[in-house]
């Protein structure tokens, strides 16, 4: 009798427990956020919010305003709307809100690899030194000669003024990521293959090579991210990672010359902090991720939005021309390709317009902390929220900045010259009469702030300054349409087309 009680507490115990974790006994508490679990236990609102966040977090907010919380896949998810109230998330000590927990999750699961204690602060120093101030400098050069190897190498050669027709998402991310990753991760020595011209010619087999397995893991990425691959696909995923763990590990990269500072750096500090090889090996595959994975597909969105809008064409080439003649260079036919430097990238207001206003459409990365404790939230109307340890807290920016009519007027037009005022200087924005702090978020905000956003700019700035500079661009269809976005990559950066559209080049002289 005694043995049947026991079972039978076990029993009603592991019942409990599991409905517990399945959210049934979650109730909204005094001062917390309107709650809404959805109508299946534990996944909650996730098949939806995977299938359109955008779509889904809008029906939300106008059910329950500018703050509530919704069940996602296990997690409670507190979604703060008002642009107004960034400023207090972002700001917040990570004793209280934490960006690591979630980005360790992500990072674990995508790519395999642990971070430590070190390899943030690895990851930020580093990043300080190389990626900003006189060290973007240098890798901007080395990026330039990236670009002249495997955009520009045979433009001096006399070649046809002939039409040359191309996918355009396919070529802006292919040209690229080869470029940013051979300025980073370092170019083949003359000395293995006999001459300067076979090392760069191995240069563009390998990086193109590297590309296209770039590319297979690159689609399965969002639903890897969600553990909601299939079996067939789990299995894919897997064989790539170890495909690149292989091609950037460690002992490989070091065989390379003209290895970035900011590569060698984290590597050799890694290993001073006890990180074991294999697991270096891995952190070189999610710094390729994370320095190339959104780099292309904007300067895709970029290009586009400018070959749809011939005056933001001709007003952007014209500055790029501009720019070409004070630095004492000129294109011109038979003449050897130009050297863009950093200083001249930053004499483009009309270039940084663009790109900034084709983030604003296309950008759409979600700003996630782990709520270590419970934690007071006052909105900028004055009321005020608790958030519930355990609990994770959200802003999605592309929705509530900067597709906002309040904050831009007509969101979904491109507007080439939207952040620039006439005199070249950066453009304020209001809402309500009241000046913005963040108007748009693409490099997320505070501490989770991108360490090489300023990298990243420089490198979609000089691919399109290089086309501009060199080639004649036209869509192959005049009626081409900008195609829809993938709704799978929503909350991971810079989205990419459901479709790709056809262009064609030729050297302008």
């Amino acid at each position: 009798m005694v043995l049947w009680v026991i079972l039978l507490c076990a029993l009603v115990s592991s019942l409990l427990g599991g409905l517990y974790v399945l959210g049934v006994f979650r109730r909204q508490r005094p001062n917390e956020p309107p709650l809404d679990k959805g109508t299946i236990p534990w996944l909650g609102y996730l098949l939806e919010f995977r299938k359109d966040s955008s779509e889904f977090l809008k029906r939300m907010q106008s059910k329950h305003g500018d703050v509530f919380t919704v069940l996602i896949g296990g997690y409670y998810f507190t979604f703060v709307m008002d642009p107004f109230s960034f400023g207090t998330i972002v700001k917040e000590s990570r004793s209280k809100l934490d960006f690591r927990t979630s980005a360790t999750q992500l990072v674990v699961q995508v790519f395999g690899y642990k971070p430590t204690e070190a390899t943030h602060s690895v990851v930020h120093v580093s990043s300080t030194k190389h990626l900003m101030g006189d060290g973007l400098t240098v890798l901007t050069q080395a990026t330039m000669e990236s670009f002249r190897k495997l955009l520009l190498f045979n433009l001096s050669s006399g070649e046809k003024r002939v039409w040359q027709e191309e996918n355009l998402f396919h070529y802006c991310y292919n040209i690229v990521f080869r470029a940013g990753y051979l300025a980073l991760y370092g170019t083949e020595p003359p000395q293995g293959t006999g001459s300067k011209e076979k090392a760069e010619e191995q240069d563009r087999l390998h990086s193109n090579q590297l590309f296209q397995e770039f590319r297979k893991y690159d689609r399965l990425f969002p639903h890897l991210a969600f553990a909601l691959l299939p079996p067939k696909d789990k299995r894919e995923a897997e064989r790539l990672k170890r495909h690149f763990w292989n091609m950037l590990s460690v002992k490989k990269v070091w065989q390379k010359d003209n290895i970035s500072g900011w590569i060698s750096d984290q590597e050799q500090l890694l290993a001073e902090n006890g990180v074991p090889e294999y697991m270096r090996d891995r952190f070189m595959f999610m710094l390729l991720w994370a320095s190339q994975g959104n780099t292309g597909p904007t300067a895709f969105w970029l290009l586009l939005y400018l070959l749809k809008h011939p005056e933001a064409l001709k007003a952007v080439r014209d500055e790029v021309d501009k720019v070409l003649r004070e630095s004492g260079q000129e294109v011109k036919a038979g003449s050897p390709p130009v050297t863009v430097t950093r200083d001249m990238l930053s004499q483009t207001p009309l270039l940084d317009s663009a790109l900034e206003e084709t983030l604003r459409l296309v950008a759409a990365p979600m700003l996630v902390r782990a709520v270590l404790e419970d934690t007071s939230l006052k909105t900028s109307s004055g009321t005020e929220f608790t958030l519930r340890k355990g609990d994770r807290v959200a802003l999605f920016p592309h929705i509530s900045v900067q597709m906002n009519p309040e904050i831009h007027e007509e969101p979904h037009k491109f507007k080439y010259d939207r952040f620039v005022n006439p005199d070249g200087t950066r453009k304020d924005f209001y809402r309500n009469g009241k000046k913005l702090k963040f108007v748009s978020m693409p490099w997320g905000a505070g501490v989770s702030t991108c360490p090489g956003r300023f990298f990243a700019a420089a490198e979609m700035k000089l691919f399109v300054f290089l086309m501009l500079s060199h080639f004649e661009l036209e869509l192959v269809s005049e009626e081409e349409e900008i195609p829809a976005i993938d709704a799978s990559r929503w909350g991971f950066g810079t989205m990419q087309p459901v479709r790709d559209v056809r262009f064609r080049y030729r050297p302008r002289f």
